[in-house]
């Protein structure tokens, strides 16, 4: 707390004027995900969200910000429910998804991965679709929520896993070897 020169106490710590590192400000980016070792939707978010975080990484650095970065491979149903993860790849900024609003289409490595038709997330940036988010697409949602006010807060709301979903873990499941469980 700062104290008014007028009214300084005798203890040393309550006179002193605070430095940048107390008023340092962190970000916290989720990066939630089936598989980044066969999914290519997944490896391409995971990549574009190491491009983009090490481009401002520097200005945020300089300006007095933390990033702090969780990657959560959503490995079964207890998991998804946890982190109520609704589409994959997803990339949440202090709990918000960078896009509220996604499309989704049969993604070809998650099919493979649990021998069933999956679907992935599209993004959308600038009115057109991509398979993962460009670059730029991450930067500004970083640069908004730290500078421009913040990404969209969406509702709480009781989750319920979505059908495609099920169905990736169910088929998954189905694939694991009996002797293995």
């Amino acid at each position: 707390m700062l104290k008014n020169n007028n009214s300084c106490c005798n203890n040393s710590s309550c006179c002193s004027i605070p430095s940048k590192n107390d008023f340092k400000k962190s970000i916290v980016i989720d990066f939630l995900y089936l598989d980044v070792t066969i999914c290519e939707r997944c490896q391409g978010t995971d990549n574009s969200l190491d491009e983009a975080i090490s481009e401002v990484s520097k200005v945020l650095e300089a300006t007095g910000v933390t990033v702090i970065v969780n990657k959560n491979n959503i490995v079964n149903e207890e998991l998804a429910r946890k982190y109520k993860f609704v589409t994959s790849p997803t990339i949440r900024i202090n709990g918000n998804d960078i896009q509220m609003d996604f499309k989704e289409s049969l993604c070809e490595s998650c099919g493979d991965l649990c021998g069933d038709d999956v679907d992935c997330r599209v993004w959308i940036y600038e009115g057109k679709e991509y398979t993962k988010p460009p670059k730029a697409m991450i930067i500004e949602a970083i640069l908004k929520e730290v500078y421009g006010g913040g990404i969209a807060k969406q509702e709480e709301q009781d989750y319920i896993m979505p059908d495609n979903l099920i169905k990736f873990y169910n088929s998954k499941k189905s694939r694991i070897p009996n002797n293995s469980l």
